[in-house]
């Protein structure tokens, strides 16, 4: 038995339609004390079973729910996620012509607070709160006892997304990059030392539709990171590309993924900041892609973040040539569909130009969004066609 979790009142209606965070303002008390990371059953003031998970003492959320009503939460509970999430994504790609994606997005794939990415047998684990970090264990052993021939790492880098849990490590194998395939395309892919688990894989559907934009074309890819959009474009038939980014670290990764793919392509990889680089060309390039780093991690910063938006999409209407394409996105959480749809069209407004909408984008299908969790739904963008 675990300790329980008793709400209020009137307060079970959400999990009862299968949300799964529960919230400080709805708790009543609990039976006893209970420590972060610990697992609960949520019951409602009548003391009925709502569902089992764990206990935050960060933060608003305190319980993230992995079961509901009296499924009872048992051993079996990972390898069941797991080979349910594994089974849906042979439904989406084709491992021989794409060998990384994401086999486990959070509450998309019914486990509150894991992430778990997937680079030609090489599987990388992000916990996201201390509930899922306290069960690395079991989760990487479901990998190896279900996966196995599928399993050559296992490394849990967890230290960036949850302060105080120590280094990252490896629970199984050690090596520490691979070249992936993604769409026939080749990227290296470091999860020791690269940003979030190495690569950025919510973007594949997006890269895909760059291409078709791109054949005899000018491309800038901006904040490039790895070179993902840049890779794509060239592979289209881009007559240049170039990727910028502040960081000489990811500058230098996108020009060796170019290399790796196109050794004799028309490429220049330049470090400098995006707004300063679009400011120097302007009406230069035919297809522009803005794609930076979340503005707002916080709805404390979401006004300021829609002001950057604002600002950064003026500056890519402005650097595009007559007749280009902007492909423009936010992953910010608090930015939602319409706050972000508004903010490119008073960018537009300053710009004066006249701009049709052609797409509208959002993450990748590995990344699922679950319906009853809309919360999960973060990456947003638009294609819009600017005369």
């Amino acid at each position: 038995m675990f300790p329980k979790v008793i709400l209020k009142s009137g307060k079970e209606k959400s999990i009862q339609r299968r949300h799964p965070w529960i919230f400080s303002g709805a708790v009543y008390g609990v039976s006893r004390e209970i420590h972060d990371g610990e697992m609960v059953d949520v019951v409602d003031s009548q003391n009925n079973p709502l569902g089992t998970g764990y206990f935050s003492d960060k933060g608003s959320i305190v319980v993230r729910i992995l079961t509901f009503g009296d499924e009872t939460f048992s051993e079996n509970f990972w390898a069941t996620k797991l080979q349910s999430a594994w089974y849906l994504r042979t439904q989406l790609l084709d491992f021989e012509v794409t060998n990384a994606f994401r086999v486990i997005h959070g509450e998309g794939d019914g486990i509150s607070g894991l992430i778990i990415d997937y680079y030609d047998k090489n599987w990388v684990i992000q916990a996201h709160s201390t509930g899922i970090f306290l069960q690395m264990e079991q989760i990487a052993e479901a990998i190896k006892s279900n996966f196995s021939e599928y399993c050559e790492t296992i490394y849990c880098k967890s230290a960036g997304t949850l302060p105080n849990t120590g280094t990252d490590y490896f629970l199984f194998g050690n090596k520490v990059e691979t070249i992936a395939k993604e769409n026939h395309i080749l990227f290296s892919v470091n999860w020791v030392e690269g940003q979030k688990t190495g690569f950025f894989l919510d973007q594949r559907e997006n890269r895909k539709l760059l291409g078709e934009f791109s054949k005899g074309k000018k491309v800038l890819n901006t904040f490039c990171y790895t070179g993902g959009f840049s890779i794509y474009a060239m592979n289209a038939g881009a007559e240049l590309v170039t990727s910028v980014d502040i960081s000489q670290k990811a500058v230098d990764l996108a020009a060796s993924n170019m290399e790796l793919n196109f050794p004799k392509a028309n490429h220049t990889a330049v470090a400098d900041d995006v707004f300063n680089f679009m400011k120097e060309h302007t009406q230069h390039y035919d297809v522009i892609v803005l794609d930076p780093p979340a503005f707002a991690k916080s709805i404390k910063s979401k006004h300021t973040a829609t002001q950057a938006y604002k600002r950064l999409n003026i500056a890519g209407l402005k650097a595009l040539a007559p007749n280009g394409i902007l492909f423009t996105f936010s992953c910010s959480q608090v930015i939602d569909d319409v706050l972000f749809y508004n903010t490119v069209a008073a960018a537009a407004i300053e710009t004066g130009r006249n701009i049709r909408v052609l797409h509208k984008l959002e993450q990748g299908p590995d990344h699922p969004t679950n319906i009853y969790h809309p919360e999960g739904h973060y990456l947003k963008g638009l294609v819009l066609f600017v005369e």
